[in-house]
């Protein structure tokens, strides 16, 4: 394939099947991991950021001389900043600073601004401070994935179609990360309307809210909320899995040592979840995860120390 621009090599990911060679599936049942840390920007959010600017210059929130504002632990970023460039807008991204060093330096390196707020505002001090700076820019555009409803109709389009392309429509259950909500809220709903009888589960690390348990510190980046996103309206969840660190870490090293795939710890929660997923189905049961970004980012935070 002959590319002009990176924007051309977001999609088409491929899909990784476990079986119970490796780990402890029951025999006829397999795990089928969407492989998004290949996008070219590392992450699933590529998908994302190519929509909202698509969509930004379609309903005429962005022009040529737009600024970008949004807040983002990262990846949101670096997608929007690799967008971005194909159109010469200039961004700035508003992040907590307990994220990693390596996803703050991508986001420069493609030509951001990047302003930190207090670890302890958590995500929602992001967001205020976007908000403050989109009112005291000109000819800004805050995407604020958080409640954009492009951000699900992101995954919806792109996504869970391909998922249903290459695994066709005998998945049994759905289960993956949630941050902003909007992967899991756009593919979900893809999904139960051409397979409703579909399981949905969430997956979350220990410090997150949906389990009903209380804000807190955690390591796991990228999935974890402090309030319910919008999105999960009329969306029915079977149940959520809340993963510790110590888990979600050691199925990452796992992940790396045993099949080569160099990903991030809520790709390892993830497949914790979907572990325990299918070990509780019947045998035969077809379980599809999402491995959300790449390992190398997370390296100054001892992913695999």
């Amino acid at each position: 394939m002959i590319i002009t621009t990176m924007q051309d090599a977001i999609g088409r990911t491929p899909v990784f099947k476990f079986t119970n060679k490796d780990y402890p599936i029951p025999i006829n049942s397999a795990i089928y991991a969407k492989l998004e840390h290949l996008n070219p920007g590392g992450s699933i959010k590529d998908r994302l950021g190519q929509y909202l600017i698509e969509e930004g210059f379609k309903t005429g929130k962005i022009t040529s001389k737009t600024t970008i504002i949004e807040p983002t632990a990262g990846n949101t970023g670096i997608a929007l900043a690799l967008v971005a460039l194909k159109h010469h807008l200039k961004t700035i991204f508003v992040v907590p600073e307990k994220f990693s060093a390596e996803k703050q330096q991508i986001m420069r390196a493609l030509g951001a601004l990047v302003i930190n707020t207090p670890t302890s505002e958590g995500i929602s001090g992001a967001i205020k401070k976007s908000k403050e700076l989109a009112e005291s820019i000109p000819d800004s555009y805050l995407p604020l994935q958080f409640e954009n409803p492009d951000n699900p109709a992101a995954y919806y389009h792109t996504l869970a179609p391909e998922i249903v392309q290459e695994l066709g429509t005998n998945l049994t259950s759905f289960v993956a990360g949630i941050g902003s909500g909007g992967t899991f809220a756009g593919t979900a709903r893809y999904l139960k309307e051409r397979i409703p009888a579909i399981r949905l589960i969430g997956v979350e690390p220990e410090g997150s809210i949906l389990n009903g348990g209380e804000p807190g510190p955690h390591e796991i980046e990228g999935i974890g909320v402090e309030f319910i996103p919008p999105f999960f309206a009329n969306l029915d969840i079977d149940g959520f899995e809340t993963i510790s660190d110590e888990e979600g870490f050691s199925y990452t090293r796992k992940l790396a040592k045993k099949n080569g795939l160099l990903v991030g710890s809520s790709s390892g929660a993830a497949f914790v979840a979907a572990l325990k997923e299918a070990q509780r189905l019947p045998e035969g049961s077809q379980v599809l995860t999402i491995f959300p970004d790449v390992a190398d980012r997370y390296l100054s935070k001892g992913i695999y120390l």
